[in-house]
């Protein structure tokens, strides 16, 4: 029974955002020179779709990919609200994994993936938003 399920999840066609999780990693891999530490985390204050290390500097990163390439950027989609739970998310993360003296930053990726097209467009937005709230991230 164990097996069969394994066997479903690994089969299923991925969302697209999952399809976009996956090509965001790559490129913060490739071309960024990340090192992933987790993908699709989920944290009792909220989740990130991507973990890394850049240099000595933790990056939480969150991801949009969209269809269109009309309307509002993807990254105007991480609100304020959004903001302070990815905040409270990365304070709990480095506090459980004693990184709290570690630089930490938010990053999101833009993924637009028109039908039509084979590969999706990329833009990385470093630093995209400083930590929002209250608490001991903050000095």
């Amino acid at each position: 029974m164990l097996i069969k399920q394994w066997l479903t999840d690994r089969l299923r066609p991925l969302s697209l955002g999952e399809q976009g999780e996956r090509h965001a990693a790559r490129y913060l891999r490739r071309r960024c020179r990340y090192r992933i530490v987790a993908t699709r985390r989920r944290l009792r204050y909220g989740e990130f779709d991507v973990i890394a290390v850049d240099g000595r500097t933790v990056v939480f990163v969150e991801v949009k990919t969209r269809r269109s390439e009309t309307g509002p950027r993807p990254a105007l989609a991480v609100d304020d609200l959004r903001r302070r739970r990815m905040t409270r998310a990365a304070t709990a993360f480095l506090k459980s994994h004693g990184l709290l003296e570690y630089p930490a930053r938010f990053d999101i990726v833009e993924v637009v993936w028109p039908l039509q097209q084979r590969r999706p467009q990329i833009q990385h937005h470093q630093n995209a938003f400083p930590a929002e709230g209250v608490g001991q991230f903050f000095r």
